[in-house]
């Protein structure tokens, strides 16, 4: 797991947080920031997840070759 992964998921969370704060205190605000926030870590998650995709297929190109 690398960083992105790690802090796309921390944001995604606290932003489903803010979310259901958001609406069940019926402040649009903060559901909207927090939707925001958990669309903007779960982005950053998908990058880390390609990033460790690509990590994995070159060492296992890697490998092959030799």
């Amino acid at each position: 797991m690398n960083k992105d992964q790690i802090k796309g998921r921390v944001e995604e969370t606290k932003g489903k947080v803010k979310e259901t704060a958001g609406h069940v205190t019926g402040n649009q605000d903060l559901e909207d920031r927090g939707t925001m926030e958990k669309v903007a870590g779960k982005t950053q998650k998908t990058y880390g997840d390609i990033k460790e995709d690509v990590r994995r297929d070159v060492r296992k190109d890697m490998g092959d070759s030799h």
